[in-house]
């Protein structure tokens, strides 16, 4: 049964076990809200499901959980960085920021519909708590892929979310990395560049 716009949205922060059911749901969103503009990702079944299962496996990640009329219509993760991959580790190492001192936000996934009532703030806002819960954690960070502005599959009316981000106390640095996926139209993966934006937390 879908989610009627009508109906409350209850947040819901789960770690552990309590991932699992959630699972094939940040999968199924990832899919959806990733095609869109500016990842323009075309995400298979069993790729999702191997990104997903670090989540699973790590004791200190976390999915934030909106959902109405039974239906989760969106999610964000999170996790230690010393549990994420190379790819994102290694530019903070390579700055001098040790990985035990940082946690990674992944991805906020939001059905459209259901975009501009606030739940994109409550993402950020459970990730930072929980963050600022684990001993010696003091950087929140996360990536954003990098696109040129005249791109031809950008959106016209597409309002970029580094505003929304800076409101968050968020500030992009220098660091970046490279992801390959498969892109809508491309015969195969390739390379993609992100920029990592961080924030202080304050604490260590």
């Amino acid at each position: 049964m879908s989610a009627l716009l009508s109906d409350p949205v209850e947040i819901v922060v789960v770690r552990g076990d309590a991932i699992d059911p959630f699972l094939g749901d940040a999968a199924r969103l990832r899919r959806v809200v990733f095609r869109e503009w500016p990842y323009l990702y075309e995400g298979d079944e069993a790729s999702e499901g191997a990104y997903l299962q670090t989540y699973r496996d790590h004791p200190d990640s976390l999915f934030v959980v909106a959902r109405a009329g039974g239906e989760v219509v969106g999610l964000a993760t999170g996790m230690p960085l010393e549990g994420e991959t190379e790819e994102v580790q290694a530019p903070f190492r390579a700055a001098g920021i040790d990985p035990a001192e940082v946690f990674y936000f992944g991805e906020s996934v939001l059905l459209s519909a259901w975009r501009g009532r606030g739940l994109g703030v409550r993402f950020f806002e459970e990730r930072e708590r929980h963050a600022r819960s684990l001993g010696g954690v003091r950087w929140a960070a996360f990536c954003a892929v990098d696109r040129p502005a005249a791109h031809a599959a950008r959106p016209v009316d597409y309002v970029a979310l580094d505003a929304f981000w800076g409101n968050r106390g968020f500030g992009k640095t220098a660091l970046r990395t490279e992801f390959s996926w498969k892109e809508i139209g491309e015969a195969a993966a390739s390379p993609k560049g992100l920029t990592f934006w961080m924030k202080e937390l304050g604490g260590a």
